[in-house]
């Protein structure tokens, strides 16, 4: 790793004396960029990959975005070596991991691109400036995320299907051959997680006989919470507190772009009457593995819930804003809407009857043709960038951790 930054305050390790002042020197050095919470949370299950390898040095930088309130939190409960961003910019990296897009193409680096969500779904357009500069693309799989100057940025896009592939080949013909198909960390973990499901409900109170419905809201005007804010009150007036529990789990964009005491106090009410409203840095794994029933919206945690065997249930949908030839847009062709002016204890008790389990498997199945594999095939991917032979042994899918604190 080559320093090339001016001579002034840094970290330990990329300070220009950093063999003075060192316990090892490492042979590599990897930069995580982060975005936001949310593509933090997904790159730490690459980056643990890494763990117990002498030779790697792990840097963490936060990119420049609209959402970068609460990533400092986030990199300092990790106690991450941090680099601020414009000194991360004018150095030299081995390797760079991304759950975003937004600034990748100022590093000096191979830059593994992954999605910070359930597969690539959502329709956005690239701003620069602050302006939309093209028509809407899928994020993530168009030209205006991949190309700048006309230069593809990642050395490599890992993918969680091999349908995303072809997917690929239409909306950005010149990245195809930087695509590898690795698989999914979310959805296996969330397989791998079912086993323990008591352990969650018993970490969130749920009793035996009662049914938990988990709520789960992206960020935006068009999200759940954006639409809908009053879904929760009234589930938690309507449905019998003895026979249900009712949990949120709200987008950390959410929490990053109002703060959680305005959160909490929009949501007030419900949480009076008994709602478990999740903090946006415990594991949501382990909270949607609990869930009898779903209730979500465009979000990649609706379609991460099919893999968990509960219904998923759509309280809002915004059909402009999704690929329609996603899983995601599959999922909204058959889940039940949820319908605001209806009883709520009707809706959510006829669920389970018109669960149609086949259908929810195959939207399930699209979001990963490697299931149990993206351990695997991301750690050797990454070594093979680092040129360096990888250690010995298997790596393991980590399952959720339980819910910690809850409000």
């Amino acid at each position: 790793m080559t320093i090339m930054t001016a001579n002034d305050v840094r970290p330990v390790p990329v300070r220009p004396d950093a063999a003075r002042w060192t316990t090892r020197s490492a042979v590599r050095g990897v930069l995580v960029v982060v975005h936001n919470v949310t593509s933090g949370q997904r790159l730490i299950d690459a980056v643990r990959l890494l763990e117990g390898d002498l030779r790697v040095h792990v840097f963490f930088t936060m990119a420049p975005t609209v959402f970068s309130s609460g990533v400092a939190e986030f990199l300092d409960r990790l106690g991450a070596t941090t680099v601020p961003w414009q000194r991360a910019v004018d150095m030299r990296f081995d390797l760079a991991l991304a759950a975003g897009h937004e600034g990748l193409h100022e590093l000096d680096a191979p830059i593994i691109v992954m999605a910070h969500g359930a597969g690539h779904n959502k329709l956005v357009s690239a701003p620069r400036g602050g302006r939309e500069v093209a028509a809407r693309g899928t994020y993530g799989m168009s030209a205006q995320w991949l190309i700048r100057d006309g230069r593809l940025v990642p050395a490599t896009i890992l993918l969680a299907h091999a349908e995303e592939l072809v997917r690929l080949g239409t909306t950005c013909p010149e990245a195809v051959t930087a695509a590898v198909v690795a698989g999914d960390p979310n959805y296996d973990c969330l397989v791998a997680s079912r086993p323990n499901r008591a352990r969650y409900r018993d970490a969130l109170r749920i009793g035996a006989r009662q049914r938990h419905i988990v709520v789960t809201s992206t960020w935006g005007g068009n999200s759940l919470l954006g639409r809908t804010p009053e879904l929760l009150h009234r589930m938690t007036t309507e449905l019998p507190r003895d026979a249900y529990r009712v949990t949120a789990l709200m987008h950390p964009n959410v929490w990053s772009g109002h703060g959680a005491y305005q959160v909490r106090a929009w949501l007030a009410r419900p949480l009076r009457e008994g709602l478990v409203l999740i903090p946006p840095e415990d594991d949501w794994r382990g909270v949607l593995v609990s869930a009898d029933c779903v209730v979500g919206d465009h979000g990649s945690l609706s379609l991460y819930a099919t893999a968990t065997g509960a219904p998923v249930a759509l309280a809002t949908y915004p059909e402009q804003d999704i690929d329609p030839a996603s899983p995601l847009g599959e999922l909204a062709a058959f889940a039940p809407r949820i319908r605001h002016r209806r009883s709520m204890l009707a809706q959510l008790a006829r669920i389970p009857e018109d669960f149609r389990r086949p259908e929810y498997a195959r939207v399930a199945g699209r979001i990963t043709s490697q299931p149990g594999e993206f351990a695997r095939n991301t750690r050797n991917l990454m070594y093979r960038h680092l040129k360096l032979k990888a250690p010995p042994g298997r790596p393991f899918t980590r399952i959720a951790e339980l819910p910690g604190r809850v409000w």
